[in-house]
């Protein structure tokens, strides 16, 4: 997904009193706009399918369609820009089912105004989008459901550790084939090969692994 700015946001959340906090943060930075806000699931789904905004804001615990629930009819509906969780639950089974649900960034709604812009400019960009205690929160979940703790342990090729270090890098299968002068086709094989070997599910999960194992050395 391309750049452009600013970034469109719609922002999901059934407390009027946030959208507005929200709505004031976002008019701070001048790469950034909010195009629209829903108070339900319901609502966001909908929105964000009409304007189709580059990212969803969306808070996880909601009336009726929660964000769970929101975000996988948002994948499922075909929803082609970024969707970021932002709530108050720092629950590391939430943190894993948004992550595996196809979240792209999860953000708490006590973090400082500007490491919320910082991490929003961050998943339009299609980096990590998730606080640093949280990344050391996952990956520990991670490790304790049993996850290789190595590369070597993994059985991961020479390939497979070079594009999962590009991966981290929040790199795209289409640039990552560029970089190792490869077909974008072979880059999503050994991508596929790489995860199973990993006994993960998504691109986000990898990257974390990757990043906590190169932190410990």
């Amino acid at each position: 997904m391309t750049i452009k700015y600013p970034v469109r946001i719609v922002v999901v959340d059934d407390h009027p009193l946030f959208r507005k906090g929200v709505a004031d943060l976002i008019a701070m930075d001048p790469l950034l706009e909010l195009i629209g806000e829903a108070a339900s699931g319901e609502e966001g789904l909908k929105l964000a399918l009409e304007i189709t905004p580059d990212i969803v804001l969306l808070d996880l615990n909601m009336r009726g369609m929660d964000g769970l629930a929101t975000l996988k009819a948002l994948k499922e509906q075909g929803y082609g820009g970024y969707v970021v969780m932002l709530t108050v639950s720092d629950s590391e089974s939430d943190i894993i089912d948004a992550l595996r649900g196809g979240a792209d960034g999860y953000l708490l709604k006590d973090m400082e105004p500007e490491q919320v812009l910082e991490s929003i400019r961050a998943a339009a960009s299609g980096q990590i989008a998730i606080p640093v205690e949280l990344t050391q929160l996952l990956a520990r979940a991670l490790r304790h459901e049993g996850r290789p703790v190595t590369s070597s342990e993994a059985n991961l090729t020479e390939r497979e550790q070079q594009i999962l270090e590009l991966i981290a890098e929040s790199l795209s299968n289409k640039q990552i084939a560029r970089e190792l002068d490869i077909a974008e086709s072979t880059v999503k094989v050994h991508v596929k090969h790489l995860l199973k070997k990993l006994k993960l599910r998504t691109r986000l999960e990898a990257a974390v692994w990757s990043l906590k194992r190169a932190g410990n050395g």
